[in-house]
């Protein structure tokens, strides 16, 4: 595809990823920490799992970040399966560390996505719950989550969105969405947010497609749909792939560059916390790199 000519500028960017589970994971992710530095995101983000399943890892994610890099770094925060005392406790040391951001989010069910969740009888029973208690605690700069085609959890998109403005109307400062691929769906969605009368910044979720089938079955699974010119683009580049990461860059330059067009100047990219594919998406938005810090090892 042509290069945009764009600056850091033009667009801003954030960057999610997820801590590690092994020492190779974890030379993966610093590697791309490194690499994606050069590209100077506004924030990273690191995923947290249910009910506390990775605080000590995102922890420790977090205080290197924010020790070893110049990375403005949010912490995930999610409410199941604990009281608000644990809730308590995970903030205090998200604030020792030097954690000034927070990605606050209800999580998925602990026995499952598709089954029921049930708040913990001393918790947060939800999102916008949740983020009264992180405004209360005070300093904090609280991002929530959006869902273009709704939570699976949602009876509808008019229910999805009074979520959204309860979570808005506690304190939230953005939302950033769900991963989509039409974009014409999440137009329509901003419309209908912003109709609601909720003002916060909705930042659209972008995730290059690193492997098609993997994406559909992660898709299916959080609610969010998988066009059919997905297979049309990748169609005979299975045992190809050079050119399916080519075209998985292109996608994804593709959709952000409309995006542009239609106005939105914010963006946040799913990592999977690997490089490669994110900077070829940001070169062929003509974006600049710098300098980025070296990192040693762990």
């Amino acid at each position: 595809m042509e290069l945009m000519n764009t600056t850091r500028e033009t667009f801003r960017v954030s960057f999610e990823f997820f801590p590690p589970k092994s020492d190779e994971m974890e030379a993966q992710l610093w590697d791309t920490v490194e690499q994606l530095a050069a590209w100077e995101p506004d924030f990273v983000s690191v995923t947290y799992g249910a009910g506390g399943s990775t605080k000590a890892p995102t922890l420790h994610t977090v205080r290197r970040l924010i020790g070893e890099t110049p990375l403005a770094t949010a912490a995930h925060l999610t409410c199941v399966d604990a009281s608000r005392e644990d809730i308590r406790s995970v903030v205090e040391d998200y604030r020792a560390a030097g954690v000034r951001r927070i990605v606050a989010l209800r999580g998925d069910p602990a026995a499952g996505i598709g089954t029921a969740y049930v708040p913990h009888p001393q918790g947060y029973a939800q999102t916008a719950d949740l983020v009264r208690g992180l405004v209360e605690y005070g300093d904090f700069d609280i991002s929530v989550s959006a869902y273009p085609e709704k939570h699976p959890e949602s009876a509808d998109l008019v229910a999805d969105i009074e979520t959204l403005k309860r979570k808005a109307d506690a304190g939230a400062a953005r939302a950033l969405t769900q991963f989509f691929f039409d974009n014409d769906v999440f137009e329509r969605y901003l419309e209908k947010v912003r109709a609601a009368g909720i003002a916060i910044p909705v930042v659209p979720g972008i995730m290059p497609i690193q492997n098609l089938t993997q994406l559909k079955r992660f898709a299916s699974r959080c609610g969010s749909s998988v066009p059919a010119f997905l297979d049309a683009r990748f169609e005979g580049l299975d045992e190809r792939p050079e050119d399916r990461a080519e075209v998985a860059a292109d996608i994804a330059a593709e959709q952000i560059e409309d995006l542009i067009r239609r106005g939105l100047r914010d963006f946040h990219i799913y990592t999977m916390n690997r490089a490669p594919l994110v900077s070829a998406v940001l070169e062929r938005l003509g974006r600049r790199q710098i300098d980025s810090p070296r990192i040693a090892a762990a």
